[in-house]
């Protein structure tokens, strides 16, 4: 296994200076196939196998790889969050799957491998790019987004910040049945760091008021021409419909694929919990009123007028909806979705253990 990895790793060195190489000129390449073939690939070999037997050595004692690093012998994923720290050095590759990711280095350089370039200290990387820590380079790459989704490859550790978890959040509600991935092959399908659509939403919403199955179970028709005829969106669209949750965008078009904000999911919220109705179209004042109704915190209202409305505000507003109590019964919502038997007390437990970041008053 150790020589396959140091193989792997110094595959990936060799095609990204080659790389590299070629986008430079003849006068002035970033390094020569001499150099690769010979110095830089026999200290290459040195530092992964030394890398891999440290590695070795935590395994048998089970000392933390986030603390005292490790080496991944082959791509591997992970969501990240706000202030979470890839520290890589020489020989890693990084990819950056969705999200924003900076990177630093003093000295040295890293190489965007897809253009052959190298990359200023402090850059943003674009997605879908490889990336390789060269020669004598040690390098930090920091989300700058709330979520993230990186590949990588070679010498690593991880550096957690405190920030709020929004993957765990929707790992938590995924635990409870009230949150599903996308078909997205990446991050868990979560799709943190994109805009929801108003059906997103409204699936969503069916799935907080604990009556997914009976929208799926649902015959009929609806007035929507952008909804296709027989589909599971009109199951959806056509029950929440009928039942008065919503009247879509016009008379005839509900705009499945179009944007939704935070006004408008929250109000979804807080129909759920009995603290509005269908009736009420005036959603100005929704944060407001979800901060009176306990459904929000004043911190939470003060970052959805601030931030885009993303995926991953979706899920935090849904995970801490449970906490909201229901206008009629004095439940919380979590209780009413648990006696309705949408999810059961141990997996309510799980799920909260999952995430361990502090709201935001």
């Amino acid at each position: 296994m150790k020589k396959t990895a140091i193989a792997l790793s110094i595959c990936l060195l060799l095609t990204g200076v080659m790389w590299a190489g070629a986008a430079g000129g003849a006068e002035d390449p970033l390094a020569s196939l001499s150099y690769l073939t010979g110095i830089f690939t026999d200290r290459i070999e040195k530092e992964t196998d030394a890398k891999l037997d440290v590695s070795d050595q935590l395994i048998l004692s089970g000392e933390s790889f986030a603390q005292s690093g490790a080496s991944a012998s082959v791509w591997t994923e992970k969501r990240v969050k706000q202030g979470d720290v890839l520290q890589a050095s020489t020989g890693t590759g990084v990819l950056v799957l969705a999200g924003q990711v900076c990177v630093s280095h003093s000295g040295g350089a890293v190489v965007d491998v897809t253009t052959g370039t190298t990359v200023p200290d402090g850059a943003v990387l674009k997605q879908d790019h490889r990336y390789l820590v060269a020669e004598d380079t040690a390098a930090l790459f920091e989300v700058n987004s709330k979520t993230a989704v990186l590949s990588y490859q070679g010498p690593y550790s991880f550096r957690n910040s405190d920030s709020v978890d929004y993957n765990a959040m929707a790992a938590a509600l995924k635990e409870l049945h009230l949150f599903r991935g996308s078909y997205t092959g990446y991050g868990e399908g979560y799709d943190l760091e994109k805009s929801p659509t108003r059906l997103q939403a409204l699936i969503m919403f069916v799935r907080v008021l604990g009556e997914e199955e009976r929208a799926l179970n649902w015959t009929g028709t609806t007035p929507f021409r952008d909804i296709e005829k027989g589909s599971q969106a009109e199951k959806y669209v056509g029950y929440a419909y009928e039942k008065g949750y919503t009247n879509g965008y016009t008379a005839t078009a509900f705009k499945p694929g179009q944007a939704v904000n935070a006004n408008q999911y929250t109000e979804f919220v807080l129909r759920a919990t009995g603290h509005s109705s269908p009736a009420n179209t005036h959603l100005a004042d929704t944060l407001d009123r979800a901060v009176q109704a306990g459904v929000l915190t004043m911190g939470e209202a003060a970052m959805l007028q601030r931030d885009p409305f993303l995926r991953a505000e979706l899920v935090y507003i849904s995970y801490y909806a449970l906490d909201a109590v229901m206008a009629e019964t004095g439940l919380t919502l979590g209780e009413t979705l648990e006696r309705a038997g949408v999810f059961t007390h141990p997996e309510l437990l799980d799920a909260q253990n999952l995430v361990r970041s502090s709201r935001i008053f």
